[in-house]
């Protein structure tokens, strides 16, 4: 090929011809995604004919501080939405993980190890009986209603068919141990102070609550094993918590008797709080401290009321700092709040109320306004977990009030990803136990946007496709595809958290464009708030608000694991001579490859002066020193009625000395991405060039393209803003450059960290 002529066709008839191959990656999701129908659109929105059920409960509770027991007692009012008639109703019993027989126990791997720790000594054996003790299940006439208890689900068989809009109503009496986090860990349980002989109770899946029946799975009725989390229905609660009378209540829902619970001075901050510029302490330190000196033998019932939601969470100390401040939106004022101890001060008084506020302001901006009277945040000892109006959420000072600056991100996006976890799934209700990453997914992708609203360069850990690289390079036999069961899945917090959240990431920046992912997203938010979406109406409402087809992303980043590892193979250069009288004038040499020269021929160079052509001149003939750059006569011939049927316009075009560059790229890692390519000229000026996705769709390994510039490039870089995860970023250059290893970044971060400046500058 002569590039000179090739680079000048070029402008006037190019054509690419992509290799013939599999269209495996760009095939539609038909084979993947259930059968759209008049309850879940092929647009990924409700039907016509959705419903969902609803149950209501009216519930008494009491805290035994002394023996750390729950005791409760409910009536559920189930209503049948659906078109089927039901013959038994199932009943979620998660606390009976804990009990001495729990299949949590019997799955969970074990080996003989040469030491032991206490506490995983004791997790050899289950020896903690946390379970239901159901004390009676009976109709609202007292009669006892046949039931079984299967793990942790109970079956009520009904006396006759629960029809289609009809309604059910009956009562459970109950009690169970409360787990000591510490110890046993869990998702709720009681954090004891030993020199105080005081706790801080938070408290949840503490109520036999109806499991889901959905158009879209029937009964998910699926054990509860530890990881895949809650699948709950909507309805309205009215929940009685007595407790001991010198204890702070924090609860999903709105205070009923507040007049009668508290005194009047905290009723008067309480309405301070809702119009001021700064959280307002409503039980101060002073307040708390004095509390924790003494322990009330009385109690008090603090009465709460919710509607609309999907499960009911509460917390209860008397150990409590309350603070509170409104956080106005359009259409009503949301009151962001925060429990905590003082080991938890000056850090969570100077954070967490103004992280709850501003979660609150910037998911309702990316998503809908948030619906609910409070949104809570209550300190506790370790990890973060999410109900409706309230979350849980860890991190605590040094005894001298001062912290670390990974304690200080640490708490500031707990909060943010559990107070986030109101949108998904407390209210955009998806399946947690069949798919976590619909709800810790798509909150850590709003998290991330949050971290990065609330302070600039924020140290989000989660995000950004760099952060995503080591797990997706890692060891195959140890990842799972984003689409596996929740109790199934290899490395939780990657798969269902890290990598949905980066793919969203990249979508908004790479593929689709901010603006119009931000809508989609909102759309698909808006279309399920309420409601429960599947993974297929999520990918469809995606697509159908952009008008992108985007089955080759969800196929390759949710159903697949491969890794994105696109990179340079070689880099040639063309750039057309201008026009001459009678004919063409010929560059020097314009063809540069990318590979340097060979060992042999480097040493060739020197080692061998002269050749046998060099010596014996009779052996160089037409094709010695064959310069394929040449124009020939025939082409120029060729290029003169070519040039001669041009326009004014495309001559002009002609003129102008545009600099052509073909690169090779080659998909090592098996997930495609767009070709984001930037150009470095000799000023130091870039330039960017972005080819989508598509350029794969044949089933190429390796795709070709010319890139055309006004100006010679002196580097050439492959995702330069590392906006794809692209997991070898050393075939990403021409020339190539050096990237650092693992180990020295690594040693670049130990050097930095240092523990505890503030106190090391206090």
């Amino acid at each position: 090929m002569k590039y000179q002529l090739a680079a000048l066709l070029a402008f006037v008839t190019y054509y690419s011809f992509a290799q013939e191959g599999s269209p495996d990656k760009f095939r539609q999701l038909y084979d993947k995604l259930p059968t759209p129908n008049t309850y879940r659109t092929a647009s990924g929105a409700p039907g016509h004919e959705y419903w969902q059920q609803r149950a209501d409960y009216v519930m008494e509770i009491s805290l035994d501080e002394e023996n750390n027991v729950i005791y409760g007692e409910e009536v559920i009012t189930y209503y049948n939405n659906s078109p089927d008639p039901l013959d038994y109703l199932w009943v979620q019993l998660d606390q009976n993980r804990r009990s001495l027989d729990s299949d949590s126990y019997k799955t969970s791997q074990s080996e003989l190890k040469s030491k032991y720790s206490l506490k995983s000594l004791q997790n050899l054996t289950p020896w903690f009986d946390g379970g239901f003790k159901i004390d009676f299940v009976q109709d609202t006439k007292g009669n006892d209603l046949d039931h079984s208890i299967i793990k942790t689900m109970m079956r009520i068989d009904l006396d006759k068919p629960l029809v289609p809009n009809g309604a059910v109503s009956f009562k459970i009496k109950w009690h169970y141990n409360i787990n000591e986090r510490a110890k046993l860990g869990g998702r709720s349980g009681y954090e004891y102070f030993e020199n105080e002989n005081n706790s801080i109770y938070v408290i949840a899946q503490f109520y036999p609550r109806m499991a889901v029946y959905i158009d879209n799975e029937g009964w998910q009725n699926k054990q509860f094993l530890g990881s895949g989390e809650f699948t709950l229905t909507f309805g309205n609660y009215d929940v009685k918590l007595t407790v001991p009378a010198d204890h702070v209540v924090a609860s999903t829902g709105e205070l009923q008797n507040a007049k009668e619970i508290l005194a009047p001075k905290h009723l008067d901050r309480l309405e301070k709080a809702k119009t001021a510029d700064q959280p307002v302490e409503i039980v101060t330190q002073a307040e708390a401290e004095e509390a924790e000196k003494g322990r009330s033998k009385g109690t008090k019932t603090w009465h709460y009321k919710a509607e609309n939601v999907r499960d009911f969470g509460w917390a209860s100390s008397r150990k409590f700092i309350w603070d509170a401040q409104g956080v106005p939106l359009k259409e009503r004022t949301v009151m962001a709040m925060s429990y905590y101890p003082k080991e938890a001060n000056p850090l969570w008084g100077d954070y967490s109320t103004k992280t709850v506020k501003h979660t609150v302001e910037t998911y309702s901006k990316y998503t809908f306004d948030y619906p609910y009277p409070v949104a809570i945040s209550v300190n506790a000892a370790s990890i973060g977990m999410e109900y409706p109006m309230i979350c849980f959420n860890f991190g605590r000072c040094e005894e001298d009030g001062t912290y670390t600056e990974r304690t200080k991100y640490g708490v500031i996006s707990v909060i943010i990803h559990e107070v986030g976890h109101n949108w998904f799934p407390m209210i955009v209700n998806s399946d947690e136990r069949q798919w976590t990453w619909m709800d810790e997914g798509l909150n850590t992708y709003l998290q991330y946007l949050s971290e990065q609203e609330f302070q600039r360069g924020y140290p989000s850990r989660r995000g950004e496709p760099r952060k995503i690289v080591d797990y997706m390079k890692g060891d195959q036999s140890n990842i799972s595809p984003i689409m596996t069961n929740s109790e199934s899945v290899h490395q939780l917090g990657n798969n269902a958290y890290g990598k949905p959240a980066t793919g969203l990431n990249i979508l908004r920046e790479t593929v689709v464009g901010r603006e119009q992912f931000d809508f989609a997203f909102k759309t698909y938010s808006n279309r399920w708030k309420f409601k429960h979406p599947s993974p297929a109406d999520f990918f469809r409402s995606i697509e159908d608000a952009t008008a992108i087809d985007l089955d080759w992303f969800w196929r390759g980043w949710f159903y697949g694991t491969d890794n994105v590892d696109i990179g340079i193979d070689y880099v040639k250069y063309a750039q057309p001579a201008s026009f001459e009288a009678g004919g063409i004038k010929v560059a020097a040499s314009n063809a540069k490859e990318s590979e340097a020269p060979s060992i042999s021929t480097m040493r060739n160079a020197e080692d061998i002066p002269l050749t046998y052509a060099d010596r014996d001149t009779t052996l160089k003939d037409f094709y010695y020193h064959y310069d394929e750059n040449e124009v020939s006569d025939g082409d120029r011939e060729k290029f003169d009625k070519i040039k001669n049927a041009l326009s004014k316009e495309e001559k002009a075009m002609m003129q102008d000395q545009r600099h052509f560059y073909e690169i090779a790229f080659t998909n090592h890692g098996g997930m495609v991405m767009p070709l984001i390519v930037e150009f470095t000229f000799a000023d130091g000026e870039k330039e960017i060039q972005q080819i989508p996705a598509e350029i794969w769709r044949r089933g190429d390994t390796q795709v070709k393209k010319v890139f055309v510039t006004d100006r010679q490039a002196t580097n050439i870089v492959l995702d330069p803003y590392l906006q794809t995860a692209d997991v070898d970023l050393s075939n990403n250059s021409w020339p190539a450059q050096d990237v650092p290893s693992r180990f020295e970044i690594y040693k670049k971060k130990q050097e930095a960290s240092k523990p505890n400046p503030m106190q090391q500058a206090k």
